[in-house]
């Protein structure tokens, strides 16, 4: 080995020169990754033995073509440790991670080779020699050096943009050649037409790009700080540093900023930051990290009360009347720049953007995202389709950010163009599992059935002395849990909470586990999901399924038979066999004393003929309902939050039409399971960090801003509740005693409110926070993670493998430090965060999709009964029970009418004025009498779509009456105060009737243009929406 020095003068992204001296060591026996060439160990990811040549691109390349390397049928890549350093110093950590993610991919046949530590592919720079050539020579060097050691079994093609290195190069050495990119892949590749069009692309984006940077004809914007300035301007507070969040209804003149260092001492301010306008803007777009300049306070603004084109319920401080925190934005710290779904202009569209017909201005999917010039001569080809594009540089002497074409999704319109543009949208890449991946997977096949293996000795054997059942969404494939509960000898009771053990097949640094890690969750959308961890595993070895002999993680508590005090808890791992396999419905039925499940459920008609063994599992389900009601009630003391969420079923038909929306009915079943997966992760999370108390991953729930709750406390004030905000307890008591006995849809909108008031649970590492700041405020719990569902939470297996190591049933050295631990976190949060917003995309796109072909003017399914739970200076935001939809609705159009009432309670459009008050909109009408829409008011509407051509679809309301479409919305006895089940029942119950009477009548039409709604995976995933209240906000009350 070879020690010697390297001084390097690195150029950060954001312009900084930094110089680095690093000891280097040089050796002979780094491995190569070829498996031909006999020498090295084959060790690691190698490279495919079926190839003609090995591809080695220069740094050029690399940064500029990165995203060429990633079509998985360009093979035989070599990528340079000299090349990949480029990248790493000028590309920063987005193009970075892209690139570690392609070489650790099985799936991408290619391999980074260090070439700067092998003694002889690695060169020295030369004094006066620049960075570029040096970087090229030596890369070069190496591409001889691979050949040679390969002993010239197979040549090496280095690939550049620099005519003047082809000229030097090409002839040099026999069996290496030197060429253009171009060139490449013309000759080698000439059946990859996409990803010589992707080439074509990226070359005319960065020609356009160097033209823009010569022509200085005019600013548009005013040019970024410079770094220096910018970090000292920080440092002394007079600028402020953060994330860039644009407005979706305004995007051309509201987004926000919400600094970093809110709770610092140094800041008086309370607030986000308003960016008023694009110019103030200055080229920032939708989640760049940014750096924002206040203006004096006589410039502040204050945000708009008014609906807008695509208002919906984004954000509960719409009608902030008081200005706020204004400024502008002087730098950006970093791009936060990803794949943009788009649409082409119509032809007539295209001739008006100017005289350069190549050169297309294309508008984003999303609202908040400018629109992108690109340059192309496929137009008019793809006007029709949805399209992906990526951002390359935004000048200041132009209007729009310079991009490149990507590829095409599909038609607009096309259920998969549509489910695959929200995919793209949230950075969800969902590939197949690759065949290195699967070879990690055990079989389990009649030829060679799975079997457990119990002389394990380390395994706690339950299959003879428990009675294991699990209680999931009916048709569920991947079961996670499944619990206990027994007698003891000593007349004490034992509760388990068994998890499926993924750790036993899922090694650290495995394929899979990489991938999982990569996935970090498993994504449900409305009629599909996509798992975190291969079939083999989520719905066979790991799912613990009625009567199959499973592997499983269990923490078993010792209760006091009178109290259910905890006097003792276990963890270890286990093996069971769950008994029954019940469904949400299937429970809540034994559990009310109905036995009809005894007829029609065929795993339960045994225990018609076993009477004690039903007693068992009778006792079984009413004793966990006892324990998980007194241990919610002791929560619930501690300020413990029941919110309410919106969360809408599917409902697909024979031929996977699309027949109805269905709001979610909770059971106190739900809460059963909920509450006991919860006191799983609560222990689990008190062990972990007890053992590993600067390493644990564990989940907090900070406390909201108390500024989201503005619009909540003046809708209770409406109807003469005051909401206490101070602490969680104040808040649960508070809506605890919001209930309207008139209406109880009342204390549902309320909740619905705090609900979307709360902050964001996040996974966290406890070495990087105070132990003050772990507390879970929704849940009111010190201590809390995630412990119960591994199958579908990259965050459970991490925190398995924890606990294992806790209780010395798993390698210690395996697991992770806090610095690495709390950039993981990360990215599990913004994963968990695109999973939630594509539950949610996909459920508004079906809402759409199920009204897009009625008629609302004769289809009686589009007139339905609504409530108002917001008030705006033209309009009030509405909730329709029916559908579970939220939507505005203009009580003053575009041409200033105002919505009028009728004797027969009928509305139109007539000149007149409007009053907004705090808890009411008043219409004044010319020869009509004035009216007023108040908070809670029942009115009916009806449902419209509005489709576009660049947006995805929206669901309008109109209002048509000022009374409600239906008194059996309301309970018939006001004066009965009804349970939280009675309430929902009541409220749904109506939707129900309407519902059955829609299917007979739809028995005899014929369903054949629904076609083109047809889902995958129809039968069973559809009904795993029900399961979805763990990904949205319902988190901070459920498991």
């Amino acid at each position: 080995m070879l020690k010697t020095e390297k001084v390097l003068h690195l150029k950060t992204q954001r312009g900084r020169t930094v110089r680095a001296v690093r000891e280097h060591y040089l050796r002979e026996d780094v491995i190569c990754g070829s498996p031909v060439c006999g020498i090295c160990a084959r060790e690691g990811k190698l490279l495919s033995e079926e190839l003609t040549h090995y591809v080695v691109p220069d740094c050029q390349i690399l940064q500029q073509y990165q995203e060429v390397f990633e079509f998985l049928d360009l093979r035989g890549i070599i990528i340079m440790q000299t090349a990949y350093q480029a990248v790493q110093h000028h590309r920063g950590r987005r193009q970075s991670k892209k690139l570690v993610s392609l070489l650790r991919d099985a799936r991408h046949d290619c391999v980074l080779f260090p070439n700067e530590f092998q003694h002889h592919a690695y060169i020295p720079r030369e004094m006066g020699e620049s960075i570029l050539d040096w970087q090229t020579r030596c890369i070069y060097n190496s591409c001889v050096w691979y050949y040679q050691h390969c002993q010239g079994k197979i040549p090496v093609v280095m690939v550049t943009e620099d005519e003047s290195v082809v000229k030097k190069y090409s002839t040099e050495t026999q069996g290496v050649y030197v060429i253009s990119f171009q060139s490449y892949l013309e000759t080698f590749w000439p059946e990859l037409k996409g990803a010589l069009e992707l080439y074509k692309s990226l070359s005319e984006s960065c020609q356009q790009q160097k033209i823009d940077s010569l022509e200085k004809n005019g600013k548009e914007y005013q040019e970024h700080l410079p770094l220096q300035v910018l970090e000292a301007g920080i440092k002394s507070g007079r600028f402020k540093q953060g994330i860039l969040n644009v407005n979706k209804h305004r995007s051309q003149t509201e987004a926000f900023v919400r600094f970093l260092g809110l709770g610092d001492k140094d800041t008086d301010l309370h607030s986000d930051i308003l960016i008023h306008g694009t110019k103030s803007r200055n080229r920032a777009v939708h989640g760049d990290l940014v750096v924002v300049e206040l203006f004096p306070k006589s410039e502040w603004k204050g945000r708009t009360g008014a609906l807008c084109e695509n208002e919906t319920d984004d954000k509960l401080m719409d009608t902030q009347p008081d200005v706020m925190p204004t400024g502008r934005v002087v730098g950006v710290l970093q791009r936060n720049w990803r794949d943009y779904v788009v649409t082409f202009p119509s032809k007539e569209e295209s001739q008006t953007q100017g005289k350069n017909a190549q050169k297309i201005l294309v508008t984003p999917w999303d609202y908040r995202i400018p629109r992108i010039r690109i340059s192309t001569l496929q137009a008019e080809t793809l006007q029709d389709f949805r399209v992906v594009v990526r951002i390359d540089s935004w000048e200041s002497t132009s209007l729009y950010p310079n991009g490149h074409f990507v590829r095409v999704l599909g038609r607009i319109g096309d259920l998969e163009a549509e489910i695959a543009t929200i995919l793209v949208e949230n950075s969800v890449n969902i590939n197949p599992f690759s065949e290195a991946q699967l070879a990690e997977m055990p079989t389990n096949t009649a030829e060679s059935p799975w079997q457990v293996m119990p002389e394990e000795g380390v395994r706690l054997d339950l299959r003879e002395t428990h009675l294991v059942f699990s209680i999931d969404p009916k048709g569920c494939e991947d079961v996670d849990d499944t619990l206990s509960i027994r007698v003891l000898p000593s007349g004490y009771l034992e509760l388990g909470v068994h998890i499926a053990d993924v750790t036993h097949f899922v090694q650290p640094n495995t394929y899979t586990d990489i991938e999982a890690q990569s996935r970090a969750t498993t994504y449900y959308l409305a009629d599909r999901r996509y798992d975190m961890l291969p079939a083999i595993l989520s719905a066979d070895l790991c799912s613990l399924l009625g009567g199959m002999d499973r592997y499983a993680v269990s923490v078993i508590w010792e209760l006091d038979s009178g109290t259910y005090e905890i006097r003792r808890v276990w963890y270890g791992r286990t093996i069971i066999r769950s008994s029954y396999k019940l469904s949400y419905e299937v429970a809540q039925q034994l559990l009310d004393g109905d036995l009809e499940p005894l007829n029609t459920d065929p795993e339960l008609r045994p225990l018609s003929e076993d009477p004690n063994r039903l007693e068992q599992l009778l006792w079984a389900v009413d004793k966990l309902t006892e324990i998980a009601s007194i241990i919610r009630s002791r929560r619930d003391k501690r300020g413990a939050l029941e919110l309410e969420g919106v969360e809408v079923r599917i409902q697909l038909g024979d031929k996977h039409s699309i027949d109805d929306l269905v709001p979610k009915q909770p059971l106190q079943v739900h809460e059963t399971i909920a509450e006991c997966m919860i006191l799983a992760n609560h222990w689990v999370a008190k062990k972990i960090w007890e053992s590993f108390p600067q390493q644990a991953l564990l989940r907090l729930h900070p406390p909201p801003r108390q500024e989201f709750f503005h619009e909540l406390k003046e809708c209770a004030m409406a109807r003469g509740f005051s909401i206490d905000t101070r602490s969680n307890k104040a808040l649960a008591d508070s809506l605890d005693q919001a209930n309207d006995p008139s209406d109880p849809l009342v204390n549902r909108l309320l909740r619905m409110m705090a609900t979307q008031a709360m902050s964001n649970a996040q996974y966290f590492s406890t070495g990087s926070c105070r132990e003050d700041e772990f507390y879970h405020y929704g849940l009111a719990l010190d201590k809390y993670t995630h412990f119960t569902s591994p199958i579908r939470r990259y965050a459970d297996i991490v925190v398995h493998r924890l606990l294992l190591a806790a209780v010395n049933c798993g390698p210690k050295d395996q697991l992770i430090g806090n610095k690495e631990l709390e950039e993981l976190c990360w990215h599990i949060n913004e994963r968990n965060r695109a999973a939630q917003h594509c539950q949610k995309q996909s459920t508004e796109l079906f809402q759409c999709m199920f009204f897009k072909d009625k008629d609302p003017d004769t289809d009686q399914r589009c007139l339905c009964d609504a409530v108002i739970y917001g008030i705006r200076t033209n309009g009030v935001l509405l909730f329709i029970p029916r559908y579970g939809i939220k939507g505005a609705a203009y009580v003053r159009n575009t041409e200033g009418l105002v919505l009028s009432c009728e004797e027969d309670c009928n509305c139109q459009w007539k000149p007149g004025s409007l009053k907004r008050l705090s808890d009411r909109i008043v219409v004044t009408a010319e020869a009509a009498k004035t009216i007023s829409y108040c908070l809670f008011d029942h009115v009916t509407v009806r449902i419209r779509i509005q489709c576009s051509r660049f947006h995805p679809y929206t669901i309008r309301l109109e209002i048509t009456s000022n009374k409600p479409h239906s008194q059996d919305y309301l309970p018939s006895s006001p004066c009965v105060q009804l349970t939280r089940n009675e309430l929902v029942i009541e409220v749904t119950r109506t939707a129900i009737e309407s519902q059955l009477a829609e299917e007979e009548e739809a028995q005899v039409e014929s369903r054949e243009h629904y076609q083109e709604y047809k889902q995958t995976q129809g039968k069973t995933l559809y009904s795993l929406i029900e399961e979805l209240w763990d990904l949205a906000l319902l988190d901070v009350s459920g498991a």
